[in-house]
């Protein structure tokens, strides 16, 4: 009996040993959908960035929202045809929240995939930035502003009232997903890993990664980039590190090669997905757990051949697909967006261009998962203007940071196979 009970005993503690490490190994990046418990004022009103402001009459929603598609059509608004006959003008949110001291010492970020258009945000009254652009995703640090266990307040204000500015339904407003991300401060920048299948034969394939790493302590630090891929049932299947150090308040990027071997590659007929994990450790301590998506493919254009996918000639049967989904306005729906794509496929459609500008993320995400090639467009309007408010309006001072933006953020996903500017 004595016997038994030291066996139980310790077996406990090596459980608890065991459930200890898991917690330890556990991503300290921690990414929230932000959607819900927004405010929503239809209107301008000059002081509603002030974070004492009182929003209490305003509407109360859930994110994404397009509030174009809630009004009513008519000959007379200027969006015209173009814009489905429906109103502009400008909109506002608010969000009130509070983080708890398990926040201390993170560093935290506010992201929209999209925001229809010329978006100005604040937090706390603080003004963080401008995007003109109604389709790029763009992040904000909210770090030096936030205040733990006490409301803070972000505060958007969305202005389509330029009308007309599209020649295709646009939609107004916050109409894409938002997320916040808190992370400890050694981290995998934002859209910081890229990667890259330069050697592909049934045997093997070569993947390349280059990571861009960030420090935002105010002392040097060692550490450890380690990068696995994992096949789609879970398992890993290779890994490699680099040791380095990062100065304060610095980045820096790191490249490593794997193998995988009789590698599973992927097409619109077979859409295999592995996905890449990257970890970095500071002092063997784990400080960031990172995401990718990676499919293996190669392809090939040639003067005679034309088009081929893993060495196979390929005909592209592809077709223009806008961001809106019909009568549902441009909110992101990502049911409404796979079934578009599953009727696609009954069609026989293997190619998508992405008409004409950067998708919501759920596109490519299914893309990939369904197996369908992208051509993914920025834009379809330099400095010559095809409605009056368009993006030409904007095009000098934004093509190139919106340009670096959406390959950054769009570079991974393998059905991505060729980049449009119009």
């Amino acid at each position: 009996m004595k016997k038994l009970t030291v066996i139980v005993v310790l077996f406990c503690i090596a459980l608890m040993g065991f459930n200890a490490c898991a917690r330890d190994d556990q991503s300290p990046r921690k990414t929230e959908n932000f959607n819900s418990g927004w405010r929503f004022f239809q209107g301008d009103l000059p002081k509603a960035s002030n974070m004492l402001f009182d929003d209490t009459g305003w509407r109360q929603l859930e994110l994404p929202h397009d509030w174009a598609i809630e009004g009513d059509f008519s000959e007379d608004h200027p969006s015209g045809s173009g814009g489905g006959a429906l109103p502009g003008g400008v909109g506002w949110y608010r969000k009130s929240f509070s983080l708890d001291q398990s926040f201390e010492g993170k560093m935290i970020f506010i992201d929209f995939d999209g925001v229809y258009m010329n978006s100005d945000v604040w937090i706390n009254g603080i003004h963080l930035g401008h995007r003109p652009c109604g389709y790029i995703s763009f992040r904000y640090d909210l770090t030096p502003h936030l205040q733990l266990d006490t409301e803070n307040v972000i505060s958007v204000r969305v202005d389509n009232s330029e009308q007309p500015n599209s020649r295709w339904y646009s939609g107004c407003g916050i109409y894409r997903n938002v997320w916040m991300t808190s992370v400890d401060p050694v981290y995998v920048d934002l859209w910081g890993v890229f990667v890259t299948t330069p050697e592909v034969t049934k045997e093997r394939a070569q993947v390349n990664v280059k990571t861009t790493v960030k420090n935002e302590m105010s002392e040097k630090v060692n550490l450890r980039t380690e990068t696995t891929v994992v096949d789609a049932s879970g398992k890993q299947i290779a890994l490699a590190s680099v040791d380095g150090s990062l100065e304060a308040l610095s980045s820096n990027e790191y490249e490593q090669e794997l193998t995988v071997t009789e590698p599973q590659l992927w097409s619109p007929d077979s859409p295999t997905l592995y996905k890449l994990v990257t970890r970095i450790f500071v002092d063997n301590r784990l400080t960031d757990e990172y995401e990718t998506p990676l499919g293996i493919r190669t392809f090939t254009f040639d003067a005679a051949k034309g088009f081929s996918l893993n060495g196979v000639p390929t005909k592209i049967k592809g077709v223009c697909m806008h961001h809106d989904l019909g009568c549902l306005g441009a909110a992101v729906n990502t049911r409404a967006i796979e079934r578009q794509l599953e009727i696609l496929k009954e069609m026989g459609v293997n190619g998508i261009r992405t008409a004409h500008n950067p998708p919501a993320p759920e596109l490519l995400q299914l893309c990939d998962r369904m197996g369908f090639i992208v051509m993914n467009e920025t834009f379809d309007m330099w400095r010559k203007r095809k409605t009056t408010y368009d993006y030409s309006h904007f095009f000098n001072e934004w093509h190139e940071r919106d340009l670096t933006d959406h390959i950054l953020r769009d570079r991974n996903h393998p059905s991505v196979f060729m980049w449009s500017i119009g």
